[in-house]
């Protein structure tokens, strides 16, 4: 169950946001109103990838991950550079689990920098925190 702990210590770094155990999902919902839910989505993509450990299937992960994420013109885009691209084409003729880890460095920092600041910010974790908050007094009142 989701506590105001853990939800007043996403607030302390964008790292313990995407660590907890509900944050990424939180988070997620949040970015689905920016519209820009592709970078959690990539980046909890990435963290699933990095712990494949048939080479098979790695192979065919890969290529679905550079298929939604990566590829000009994907459904869910990322925003990377070109160059960055451009090493992830090379390295899908041989999937290593570390060939989407520079692009997900990238896609961290945007999400730490740009949506994570309106994240705090916005009214949606607001009424979080007040909901959870409220529920506590209502608990310890009674």
């Amino acid at each position: 169950r989701l506590s105001l702990e853990e939800v007043l210590e996403w607030s302390q770094s964008f790292e313990k946001l995407i660590t907890s155990k509900y944050g990424p999902m939180i988070y997620k919902m949040y970015l689905k109103t920016e519209h820009s839910d592709e970078n959690i989505d990539f980046w909890l993509a990435c963290e699933a990838y990095k712990k494949i450990t048939s080479q098979r299937k790695r192979t065919s992960t890969a290529r679905k991950l550079f298929k939604s994420y990566i590829q000009p013109q994907a459904p869910k885009e990322v925003n990377i550079d070109s160059p960055v691209r451009r090493v992830i084409v090379r390295n899908m003729k041989e999937p290593t689990e570390t060939c989407f880890d520079e692009a997900q460095k990238i896609i961290y920092m945007h999400m730490e920098r740009d949506s994570y600041p309106r994240f705090l910010e916005s009214k949606f974790y607001q009424k979080l925190k007040h909901s959870l908050q409220n529920n506590d007094n209502n608990s310890t009142e009674n």
